[in-house]
């Protein structure tokens, strides 16, 4: 291995100019670490020591070398970063531009209440681990501070020079405070002593009121204040916390404008009035602040013995985690900006200074504000096909499997399936998965209208589905008051399969209708992910879809399945065996692999192997990913894209050439620790034409040369754009115009 391939060991970002012609790139760049170097070299003198008499493929290379492998915190933070470039890509309506900034901001919020908060509590106890790049925790928290600080100001810059400017040509107006009329000004004084005078809580500090508890991710302000109040205290300091029942965004009433949209900040209206807060006070400065804290909920599970009581417990606390970033005001003073990190317990490496809204993600109400239709993306209607509205979805099923790809086709033949279902007599029993789908949704509905007429309704709710805990509590109640069973699967293993079973009585026989799928039972995601939805009458599934409800909601040894994979007893297993399958093949294998991430490390280096072997490997990793392509002897066989488009990319496919007898899989798993080997996944098998038309799909990403984004072996990714005399084709934009309307 030559120096170039050390040098391709190392993580790298290049920050496009705002506002240029920009080449879009976005790479990572961390120092390695000594034992990076360590292991590199290694790697290097193992390579070059016998590269002269045996072939590539047979090197006996180290394949869990640390320079193998990019970090999968900084490759996370690399998909953010790929999601707020969309907000410059003027091929995307204007609205939707801005979306992807703030969905920027709502992705980084997850980051720190999770991954940073994560490394931060490994740092704080002594309980360092590292992962298979060998980066230490603390390496990792410097890089994500200065990418995250660069990124922030970035996306402040695109705001405030390129987002605002373009919505003021579209004659839609954000009104700063210089600038309202003494009418406005009137009407919001009003609007102020009527909505939020009644509901905010000015706080003064002082020994008997001491700084609050903040709410994580509340818009809170710290107030300078000279002279004394009713009761002679001089404090000189106080915080008002932002009431979270009222918008963050109000519209200016149009007979108060010049026309056009008009819209101001909560904010800035507490800015101009805070002064009333404080009567006979001065107020020498406001400035709004916001803390994110520590959100992963945490129990030891071996003390639980009611998860939903346990989970009540704990969401209280989430609001109030450790504080893991402070994002301010940038003209803040530097001595109240100190005394929050004392308040908080943090330091300028956890801090953004920020120049606009500190919660910017409820800026996501503006489409609900404005009459933006044309600065938005053109409806579409999900393709439909008659057999669904003419035919009793039981005799469809049974004549033929059915394949459904959403959101280009309607997720309501899934519905529909469970509403026939609730209202067929014939049908004895109902058993179904639900991890992020809602309390009042079409699914629950057709669930608790089952219960009540008295077919057997089981249901099993993942209640840890990350940030859906609380609203699946509720609907655990909901469908418990109908009189279903509702179970939680197992403790130490999320249920993140996605389910769903109809027992049913024709001619003298019990019939089993499967529905297996890559997304949740969720009608208004079904509108903005792309998943696949598989329904069937085959016996060996609907038997093995049987085996695994009794797995979830009984006890007992491991079921033999026919047909299916589950995880965490075969699916990770079955993977390497297809891969390792594919490596006896050489040149004549051929891998597809269509996920959301990429990083647990025995897939990563069986993928090595196979590669080595002479392997065609396409990858399609919509977000983390630690393998790294393109490095020779090792994963020259090996292409990964990222496609970022106008829906989130959602489904997992695997797919496996075996020399011109393909198997084809679709799951709900990624390939992740966590997917493999500490959720229930499940993984089916398609045949035939349906497998013929997901291996169509995905050409159509392999093709896509607009929205797909080319991992390069330094970990950098550059946007993939049509050659001179090249078609410009969208996968996406493709399977919208062959079904949709």
């Amino acid at each position: 291995m030559t120096e170039q391939i050390k040098e391709q060991a190392t993580e790298q970002v290049v920050e496009p100019v705002v506002g240029a012609e920009v080449e879009q790139v976005v790479e990572l760049t961390v120092e390695p670490t000594a034992e990076q170097n360590e292991a590199s070299i290694a790697l290097v003198e193992s390579r070059e020591a016998i590269a002269v008499t045996e072939p590539v493929q047979e090197l006996p290379l180290d394949l869990k070398a640390p320079a193998l492998y990019i970090n999968r915190e900084l490759s996370h933070l690399q998909f953010n970063i790929r999601v707020l470039e969309q907000a410059l890509d003027e091929t995307h309506p204007l609205m939707e531009r801005l979306m992807f900034l703030l969905i920027f901001s709502s992705n980084l919020d997850e980051f720190f209440e999770i991954r940073v908060a994560e490394l931060m509590g490994q740092l704080k106890y002594s309980r360092e681990s590292v992962g298979p790049d060998a980066l230490h925790p603390q390496a990792v928290m410097n890089r994500i501070g200065e990418i995250c600080s660069a990124q922030v100001e970035r996306q402040y810059k695109i705001l405030n020079e390129t987002i605002f400017p373009e919505l003021e040509k579209e004659n839609i107006h954000f009104q700063r405070r210089r600038d309202w009329s003494d009418e406005q000004i009137e009407w919001i004084r009003v609007f102020f002593e009527e909505k939020v005078l009644p509901v905010v809580s000015p706080i003064g500090l002082d020994p008997s009121h001491p700084f609050p508890r903040l709410i994580n991710k509340s818009l809170n302000f710290i107030v300078e204040l000279d002279g004394k109040d009713a009761f002679g205290r001089e404090s000189g300091m106080a915080i008002i916390p932002a009431p979270r029942s009222l918008p963050r965004l109000i519209r200016l009433p149009d007979n108060l404008c010049d026309g056009g949209d008009n819209l101001i900040f909560l904010s800035s209206i507490i800015h101009e009035f805070a002064e009333e807060l404080f009567p006979g006070m001065k107020v020498e400065g406001c400035y709004q602040f916001r803390i994110t804290r520590n959100a992963d909920l945490t129990f030891d599970s071996e003390e639980v013995e009611d998860l939903a009581r346990t989970l009540r417990g704990e969401l209280h606390s989430r609001k109030y985690g450790d504080a893991v970033r402070l994002e301010i005001d940038k003209r803040t003073p530097e001595d109240l900006i100190r005394f929050l990190w004392r308040e908080f317990s943090l330091d300028e490496a956890h801090t953004y200074r920020v120049d606009g809204p500190v919660n910017l993600t409820r800026m996501m109400a503006l489409r609900d504000l404005v009459d933006g239709k044309k600065l938005c993306w053109k409806p579409f209607t999900p393709g439909m096909s008659g057999k669904y509205k003419q035919k009793n979805i039981f005799d469809v099923l049974r004549q033929k499997d059915q394949l459904l790809h959403h959101p280009f086709q309607s997720f309501s033949p899934v519905v529909d399936l469970l509403r026939q279902a609730a209202k067929d007599p014939k049908v004895l029993a109902i058993k179904q998965t639900l991890y992020r789908t809602g309390v009042n949704s079409d699914i629950v509905d057709a669930l608790v209208d089952a219960a009540r007429s008295g077919k057997e309704v089981t249901v099993v709710i993942e209640l840890r589905a990350r940030f859906d805990e609380e609203s699946n509590l509720q609907l655990a109640g909901r469908l418990q008051e109908a009189g279903a069973l509702v179970v939680y699967g197992v403790v130490d293993f999320k249920t993140h399969a996605k389910m769903m079973l109809v027992v049913r009585r024709e001619e003298g026989k019990l019939v089993r209708y499967a529905h297996l799928g890559t997304g949740n039972y969720h009608s208004g995601t079904a509108r903005l992910y792309t998943d696949y939805s598989y329904m069937t009458s085959d016996v060996d599934v609907g038997e093995d879809v049987h085996k695994i409800f009794q797995q979830l909601t009984g006890m007992g040894k491991i079921l033999r399945l026919k047909k299916l994979h589950n995880a965490p007893f075969t699916l990770h297993s079955r993977m390497i065996e297809m891969i390792e399958r594919e490596g006896k093949h050489g040149k004549q294998g051929h891998i597809i692999v269509k996920i959301n991430g990429l990083t647990e490390p025995q897939l990563i280096r069986a993928l090595y192997l196979a590669s080595q072997k002479g392997v065609k490997i396409e990858l399609i990793v919509r977000g983390m990913c630690r393998l790294r392509p393109g490095i020779d002897g090792i994963s020259e066989n090996i292409s990964v894209r990222s496609i970022i488009g106008r829906f989130l990319e959602h489904t997992r496919v695997y797919y496996f050439g075996n020399k011109g007898k393909p198997d084809v899989l679709c799951a709900s798993a990624d390939w992740m620790e966590r997917n493999m080997l500490n959720r229930v996944e499940t993984g089916f098998p398609l045949t035939g034409k349906l497998a013929d038309r997901v291996k169509r799909d995905l050409d159509f990403y392999l093709a896509d040369n607009s929205r797909s984004w080319e991992l390069h072996s330094d970990g950098s990714y550059t946007l993939n754009k049509p050659g001179e005399d090249e078609e410009l084709i969208s996968a996406q934009e493709t399977l919208l115009k062959e079904f949709a309307s």
